[in-house]
């Protein structure tokens, strides 16, 4: 999941970084009015959940201190450096680290212990939605949304070995 999301943010960002001067930050109809107050959000959000997986302690402030990119490449930069971060946090798991509980800071709600297969499974779901909205919201743009309902299936890579090369995924032992 952490390579699926990193592909798909990869595919997203490059449609992002075709845009034509001021659509990035154009009043849009989403849950966030824009695409970069989406994709800042998404990365504020990726943020505070990292750090409570990698157990940092800055808890809220992960969140709270994150400025804004008004720059799409800026942006997508800090976005692909996150999401390396994770592929690297997901890959030294094992099994029973998916069991294991971290302890999520929520400020004055308080301190919940929560299993990282949670965390990981709430994170990509957050991902995905927000990603969907990006998508929708490109319809109304110079740039067609990419495709981004697939997964790395084995049926796949053939037709996407040059972006996996790209990205740095190698083949699987299996």
């Amino acid at each position: 999941m952490a390579r699926n999301n990193r592909w798909s943010n990869d595919r997203l960002y490059r449609a992002v970084l075709a845009l034509q001067p001021g659509e990035f930050d154009a009043p849009r109809t989403s849950f966030f009015p824009s695409i970069a107050e989406t994709l800042n959000h998404v990365l504020a959000v990726d943020l505070y959940y990292l750090d409570a997986l990698e157990e940092d302690g800055r808890g809220p402030a992960a969140f709270e201190d994150f400025v804004a990119f008004s720059d799409p490449a800026r942006l997508e930069a800090a976005q692909r450096e996150w999401d390396e971060r994770l592929v690297a946090f997901c890959d030294g798991l094992g099994d029973a680290d998916l069991a294991r509980r971290v302890t999520t800071d929520r400020g004055a709600a308080g301190r919940f212990p929560e299993r990282i297969a949670d965390l990981l499974a709430h994170l990509f779901l957050h991902d995905v939605h927000h990603r969907g909205q990006v998508h929708a919201m490109l319809s109304s743009t110079s740039v067609k949304p990419p495709q981004l309902d697939e997964f790395l299936l084995d049926f796949d890579r053939p037709v996407r070995r040059d972006e996996m090369i790209r990205l740095g995924f190698t083949e699987r032992d299996d």
